[in-house]
């Protein structure tokens, strides 16, 4: 979907519309908007109001969507992925941070390699269209996602995932001196529930069975970066989101994890 300043909430949900059927009977009939896909792609997100935008909360929670009275399932899978550009201000609208909340990742796509730009040249300037093939099914999807949910997250690294997102509260009493100073609002539970649910992936793709401190580090600047929100002193020091989570996941202690020797 582009977002545009116009787009409406029933852009992309869809609406009801009314319909006489051959005995002259009227009724309403429900038209699918573009929501009920498997991957959705909200294009430059941050160029419509607020209230277009959280059209796509109930979906990116709940999975599904409520027209009127009644509630529809969106199919399985469904995720979203949505591009912002974070410079440009022109037209555009802060995403509310309920919304922002509902993102795993955030991720930031910087200027490419020179290999990378090279190939970006050649592919596009060839005169050739993109061979663009299915990589996976939906059916291998879902697959995927239940045995990634299968992978060991143990007490300890619970343990440490919750205080490392309660460190970046700036009122909770564990967090540190400059969290407190430099921080206006901190991540809430869904960072944690998102922080577990990444280092499983990394794990996964690293061919563990189990969760590691390192797969839980990997992700943090993605998961918390769109989650904290820093003040005007930060601002003026010059921080970084990304150095003040960098900055925060070295202060976190590692728990204590027994080491098991055999016998």
């Amino acid at each position: 979907i582009q977002f545009t300043p116009d787009l409406m909430p029933s852009d992309i949900t869809g609406t009801s519309v009314l319909e006489e059927s051959d005995t002259g009977r009227r009724e309403f009939r429900f038209v699918q908007g573009p929501v009920f896909t498997n991957i959705l792609l909200a294009d430059e997100i941050n160029r419509t109001p607020p209230k277009t935008q959280s059209a796509l909360l109930q979906a990116m929670q709940e999975r599904e969507v409520t027209v009127g009275q009644t509630t529809y399932k969106l199919p399985e899978p469904f995720f979203v992925i949505a591009t912002q550009n974070p410079i440009e201000q022109e037209g555009t609208y802060p995403l509310p941070e309920a919304q922002q909340d509902r993102f795993m990742f955030n991720v930031k796509v910087d200027y490419p390699s020179l290999d990378e730009e090279e190939k970006i040249l050649e592919a596009t300037t060839s005169g050739e269209r993109a061979d663009v093939r299915k990589v996976l099914s939906a059916k291998s999807i879902l697959y995927l996602q239940r045995q990634i949910s299968q992978i060991v997250a143990s007490p300890f690294i619970i343990s440490y995932v919750a205080r490392l997102v309660r460190a970046t509260r700036p009122k909770d009493p564990a967090s540190p001196d400059f969290i407190r100073r430099l921080v206006d609002w901190g991540a809430g539970p869904r960072a944690g529930q998102n922080l577990i649910a990444g280092a499983k992936a990394a794990a996964a793709m690293d061919g563990r069975p189990n969760v590691s401190i390192a797969d839980v580090r990997k992700v943090a600047i993605p998961v918390l970066r769109h989650r904290v929100s820093t003040n005007f002193q930060a601002q003026a020091e010059g921080f970084d989101i990304d150095d003040l989570i960098r900055k925060l996941v070295a202060e976190v202690p590692e728990p204590n994890i027994p080491k098991y020797e055999k016998q």
